[in-house]
């Protein structure tokens, strides 16, 4: 596991600081296969997983639920045959905190178990 995935989530209310541009580049480096869409002028990480089959990305999607659900931070999944595309972005600040980045590398922690 990342270091970036062992670091605690801090609490995320609205006006709470978004990565600065550099910041976010300086994270994305930490985490291969992760880019930026926008949607709606807002910044979204976003990464597609491929998986065996069905079942494999549904199992990996709960995975992915139960931990987000742990930290009340709780991601887009999209769930197709063989793939699990995976969006965090913090909805109160409309973009990015370092949170998204945090779960976004311990969503990658989970992919290597599954």
């Amino acid at each position: 596991m990342s270091d970036l995935a062992r670091e605690r989530c801090s609490a995320c209310e609205p006006g709470a600081p978004a990565v600065t541009g550099e910041e976010r580049a300086q994270l994305l480096e930490r985490l291969p296969g992760w880019t930026v869409r926008y949607e709606n002028g807002v910044p979204v990480l976003v990464r597609l997983f491929v998986c065996a089959d069905f079942a494999a990305a549904l199992r990996f999607a709960n995975a992915i639920g139960a931990m987000a659900d742990a930290e009340d931070h709780h991601p887009r999944l999209v769930v197709e045959w063989g793939r699990v595309e995976v969006s965090w972005w913090t909805h109160t600040i409309d973009g990015l905190h370092r949170n998204d980045f945090i779960l976004a590398a311990r969503t990658d922690a989970l992919a290597q178990t599954l």
